[in-house]
């Protein structure tokens, strides 16, 4: 199939944002509904509110004090939820349609730290940093007890299953479980038996039984009709979360028996399955690829049939209950945003690299995401061949790795290779064919790393596993680190860019060196040759883009109007135009024929270090350190099309359009 390829009449003059992907869980309490179509989450001064299939943000709940959610809970009947704020308000919502259908104080003199409904979804317990456990009719509108006693942040509070016992459980600084007797009002026991925090309490079927866990390693099964520990299971690692699961057999978790059965998950990062009456470990996950993830979350949608899971770097991970097996990966938050790529030979994906080891493609049509484990450190980097399906990245752990995408959209890494002495940061990909790459390193080499023939056939090593990448040639090219490696369209010139001020030409494959191009003032953080003309376009640290020509090593041109670091730059327009992100957070579109900024672009609140642009040449994506990644669109034509239709409008009828 030939290359698609834009038909340029005329420059561009504008770009708008078509779509922006946004960080949309940061830490806190996550909860499905009873049926596992949405996911609810804490983000900031926000209850963001997640359509499951999709991955789509369908609504933000924010209260009218804008002050950071502290608390949430969504009632076992799906039809309430209550937030609680840190200025001591809480909020009663209508999620469906986003409006708050009440707002009262908390009447604690601390924030909110927990809280729970009752299984009749009239009763609200809400657990304070007073040390106070409040319970709320919300229905009737009133706040129905107060049970003081609890030392220190109630960290958890949860309602005896069965509603006619009116039971309330909570766990404080103290590390003990109390039960409160709401008929009574009094504190039935204080039960001990963890010696750090309690981190969960879930309850069996019949209600006869409580299971705690905690960060002192250990799952503490409780009898409730005497409200003594009757089990103790060490579980060998700080445990944020156990579950219940049902009593009935479940040959893929080792579940052979109807007794009961837990899950944990904590700082090993795997999901265990433990038989209570042996203390036994029945089933343990498989170390996914990658660093080890701490589990921070882990929620079960009984009726759905749905375990829900988060990793400390805010991914989360959705699966089926019965078999463990992976249904859906959400990334929350992407801290950083340090390069992106379009992916796909119809640019239908995007491949985000952020301020981690791991990296993120989401399918732009659904928003569905896959996080890719291949480094051990964070991705600086990422380019693409130009079929789209094959790509690379190169690391801070000083390796590279080749990814390929398959039809279906599923991403498999296919190689990796090492022999940097320091980070990698810079990499680019053979233009013409899916022959070779080039990385540069802070430890100021670039190497060529040819791409075997048998992994574009086969895709893989005899074993299934990557394919060993081998270095041909290595170059030291610059006296401090590469920031920027670029090929020509030719595949038979190299660029690279460095904080030595310079950039230099090479010959490849060898990497004979052919000239420097000496004039900026500060570092190089990007070089990029021009997809029609003999040139060579620089972005630096200095403000300034600048153009030179390859046969004289001369600037042609100097592009000023950013006010900070220019990190990223890309021709346009068959070359006529230049796009070029700051770490001012702005964007910058230029017209190289008259040195003019045509258009100044603002999305990002700080430092943009991706951009890339689409192969027919209508979007532009760009990824900043603020945690967002930008789709931008070329509404030239759509804006010129709208200007002739005013002005023939105003021909025709004056009067009406000067009115």
């Amino acid at each position: 199939m030939a290359e698609p390829v834009a038909v340029v009449g005329r420059f561009k003059a504008n770009y708008a944002v078509e779509r922006k992907i946004e960080p949309f869980y940061k830490g806190g309490k996550v909860q499905l509904d009873q049926t596992g179509q949405h996911l609810f989450c804490i983000c900031g001064t926000r209850v963001n509110i997640l359509d499951v299939a999709s991955g789509a943000v369908l609504r933000s709940l924010e209260q009218e004090d804008q002050e950071d959610i502290t608390a949430f809970d969504l009632s076992p009947d799906n039809e309430v939820l209550v937030t609680a704020s840190r200025a001591l308000l809480l909020a009663q919502w209508a999620w469906r349609e986003g409006s708050v259908t009440r707002l009262w104080k908390a009447v604690h003199t601390a924030p909110v730290a927990t809280m729970a409904f009752d299984p009749t979804s009239t009763l609200l317990a809400t657990g304070g940093c007073d040390g106070a456990v409040r319970v709320w009719d919300v229905v009737r509108h009133y706040g129905t007890h107060h049970f003081r006693g609890s030392p220190g942040v109630v960290h958890l509070v949860a309602f005896h299953p069965d509603p006619a016992r009116l039971l309330l459980f909570s766990t404080a600084a103290d590390t003990t479980v109390r039960a409160w007797s709401l008929r009574d009002e009094l504190c039935l026991a204080v039960m001990t038996a963890h010696y750090s925090a309690v981190t969960s309490l879930t309850f069996s079927a019949d209600g006869h039984t409580m299971l705690s866990s905690g960060r002192d390693k250990i799952c503490v099964v409780w009898d409730l009709r005497s409200h003594q520990a009757t089990r103790t299971v060490p579980v060998f690692e700080s445990v944020e979360a156990a579950v219940l699961l049902p009593e009935e057999p479940a040959p893929e978790l080792g579940i052979k028996s109807k007794g009961l059965h837990f899950l944990t998950a904590g700082d090993q990062g795997l999901l265990r399955v433990w038989e209570a009456a042996s203390g036994q470990c029945v089933y343990m996950q498989q170390q996914p690829p990658g660093p080890r993830q701490e589990l921070t979350r882990c929620v079960l949608a009984r009726s759905a049939g749905l375990l829900l899971t988060v990793t400390a770097d805010h991914n989360l991970l959705l699966y089926e209950a019965r078999s463990l097996r992976l249904q859906k990966q959400f990334a929350g938050y992407s801290e950083e945003v340090l390069d992106v790529r379009f992916l796909g030979p119809e640019d239908s994906h995007i491949v985000v690299a952020s301020n981690s080891p791991s990296l993120k493609v989401f399918e732009l049509q659904t928003m569905a995401c896959q996080i890719l484990h291949g480094h051990t450190d964070i991705v600086l980097a990422l380019d693409v061949f130009r079929k789209g399906r094959l790509f690379a990245s190169c690391a801070k752990d000083q390796s590279i790795c080749l990814w390929r995408m398959n039809k279906a959209g599923k991403v498999t890494r296919v190689a990796q290779g090492s022999g940097h002495t320091h980070g990698v940061g810079a990499i680019c990909c053979s233009r013409l064919k899916e022959t070779f790459l080039v990385t540069g390193s802070q430890d100021c080499t670039v190497k060529v790393w040819p791409v075997a023939e048998a992994l574009l056939s086969k895709g893989a090593a005899p074993d299934g596993g990557p394919v060993l990448l081998q270095a041909q040639a290595t170059q030291r090219c610059h006296d401090k680190d590469i920031n920027s490696v670029a090929i020509a369209p030719n595949d038979k010139l190299l660029a690279t860019g460095s904080q030595d001020r310079t950039a230099k030409l090479w010959a490849l494959p060898q990497c004979q060196l052919l000239g420097v191009f000496s004039g900026h003032r500060r570092g190089l953080w990007c070089v990029q040759f021009s997809p029609m003309d003999q040139v060579l376009a620089t972005a630096s640290a200095d403000g300034t883009v600048k153009l030179w020509a390859l046969q004289d090593f001369s600037c042609l041109k100097t592009f000023e109007g950013h006010d900070a670091s220019v990190l990223k730059v890309a021709f346009v327009s068959r070359g006529t135009q230049l796009l070029s992100s700051g770490s001012d957070g702005l964007l910058k579109l230029w017209t190289i024929k008259n040195n003019e900024c045509v258009k100044t672009l603002d999305a990002h609140e700080d430092k943009v270090w991706g951009l890339h642009c689409s192969r027919l040449d209508d979007r532009a994506l760009t990824g900043a350190s603020d945690s967002c990644v930008v789709i931008w669109k070329d509404v030239t034509e759509v804006e010129q099309a709208e200007e002739r239709a005013r002005r023939e409008e105003e021909v025709v009828n004056p009067h009406q359009v000067s009115q």
